[in-house]
């Protein structure tokens, strides 16, 4: 089997092992692809892994050997799964392995936002401590989680995980999902209702057609004023234009960004001029210990595929 990773670099920046995936067949690594060189590079290959490099039904029907697509990410979006599965190409995603990193980024924001830790810092380097006439100061206002709603849209392991992390601080913790649910620890409110009494919404549902641009102005006129908008999803979840208006008018209280409708971000991104937003760059997937359940995943979707019972196929293959 001839194995060909297109964008190997970002799960694998060199601080962990191809081995375990080399000894399933002929590897070749491309630490990234250009859109241009990608029906070249995979043209002999019998499988593919991308994690963003995308695949669309030209480029799939022109890859002749092609006999397996693995996704190294939980997100399949850059793969058209129908034309792969009109093919008979399975598609295998890795679920599950970065739960617990995005769920502690989200807080990582929230936290941040609560209490300013990296300005603070700056301030007391400046010397802003030294010269105080007081044992104390705070230059941002301070927030307290505690008995304040935390409402989470997409209700999987993700959002299951945040919503423990919320419940242990004290919050009250609400949630939408597609189907509605029973749940000890989130309350199932419809959309409408958690927008309007979520002092924290945290963004964790696919991009579908129907997600895309879900936040909006129309939805933010439905929020708090004050209200913490956190997007550890997907990007496109948000329309940035309204968003950066509500944040620099007062219509939305902060902004808590970890992904971008275009990535890398441009410099006309108008998040980027917006009051109130913190980022990080896509960085939620991405601690060493989750890129290792990465990397053991893929390893066994590869190997369940050639045994002949492949799994995590997210195209009914």
């Amino acid at each position: 089997m001839k194995i060909v990773v297109l964008d190997g670099y970002a799960a694998n920046p060199g601080d962990l092992s191809w081995d375990k995936i080399a000894s399933l067949g002929e590897l070749t690594v491309y630490d990234r692809t250009p859109v241009e060189k990608i029906p070249e590079r995979i043209a002999d290959a019998d499988i593919v892994l991308t994690n963003k490099a995308p695949l669309n039904a030209q480029t799939i029907n022109s890859a002749k050997n092609l006999k397996m697509i693995g996704i190294l990410a939980t997100g399949y979006n850059i793969v058209d799964i129908e034309a792969a599965r009109q093919k008979g190409i399975p598609v295998a995603n890795v679920p599950g392995y970065s739960t617990d990193s995005v769920a502690q980024l989200v807080f990582a924001h929230l936290l941040e936002v609560c209490h300013h830790v990296g300005e603070h810092t700056r301030a007391v380097y400046d010397g802003q401590w030294v010269r105080s006439d007081d044992f104390t100061f705070w230059n941002y206002p301070l927030i307290e989680l505690c008995g304040k709603t935390f409402g989470i849209i997409g209700y999987g392991s993700i959002g299951k995980a945040v919503a423990k992390i919320a419940k242990a601080f004290g919050m009250d913790v609400i949630a939408y999902s597609r189907h509605e649910f029973k749940d000890e620890v989130a309350q199932y409110v419809s959309l409408d209702e958690l927008f309007s009494r979520a002092d924290v919404i945290s963004l964790h549902c696919p991009l579908f057609e129907e997600t895309k641009g879900m936040i909006n102005k129309d939805s933010i006129a439905k929020m708090k004023d004050t209200a913490i908008l956190i997007n550890t999803a997907r990007g496109p979840l948000i329309d940035e234009q309204d968003v950066a208006d509500a944040l620099n008018e007062g219509k939305l209280g902060y902004a808590c960004i970890d992904v971008v409708n275009v990535e890398p971000m441009r410099e006309d991104n108008p998040l980027l001029k917006a009051k109130n937003c913190t980022f990080t760059p896509h960085i939620g997937w991405a601690p060493y210990e989750a890129r290792v359940r990465l990397n053991d995943i893929v390893y066994d979707n590869l190997k369940s595929f050639m045994d002949g019972k492949p799994q995590n196929v997210v195209n009914g293959l």
